[in-house]
């Protein structure tokens, strides 16, 4: 194994959300993403959202999250609150992909 940025536990989970935001759906998803975003902010392990916009016209959206550990984003998304949250995300989105890698290193640049 490899090993995580001091302070940082080797067992942190990254996700990677991929989602293809349907023509026209671009504000509804936005505003359902900010419904979600406030909520997924107060579960127990979560560290890190970030929303990507893409930049070629695809509709190839990206929702990436970090967690303390995989059973901290397992606990969540298994969760009624999960599914009734990420329910509406169907009316706006119409194809998805999810990925999950454990962090085994962590890189972070110097600032200047």
């Amino acid at each position: 194994m490899g090993t995580a940025q001091k302070g940082q536990s080797a067992e942190k989970l990254s996700v990677v959300f991929a989602v293809h935001v349907i023509e026209g759906g671009e504000q509804g998803f936005l505003d359902m993403y900010e419904r979600m975003r406030k909520s997924v902010a107060s579960v127990p392990g979560h560290l890190i959202e970030r929303l990507g916009k893409p930049i070629d016209g695809s509709r190839q959206w990206v929702i990436t999250s970090e967690w303390e550990t995989p059973e901290h984003f397992f606990a969540w998304q298994q969760g009624e609150d999960h599914r009734a949250l990420v329910a509406p995300l169907r009316e706006w989105v119409d194809k998805t992909q999810s990925l999950r890698f454990q962090v085994i290193q962590e890189t972070v640049g110097v600032k200047e």
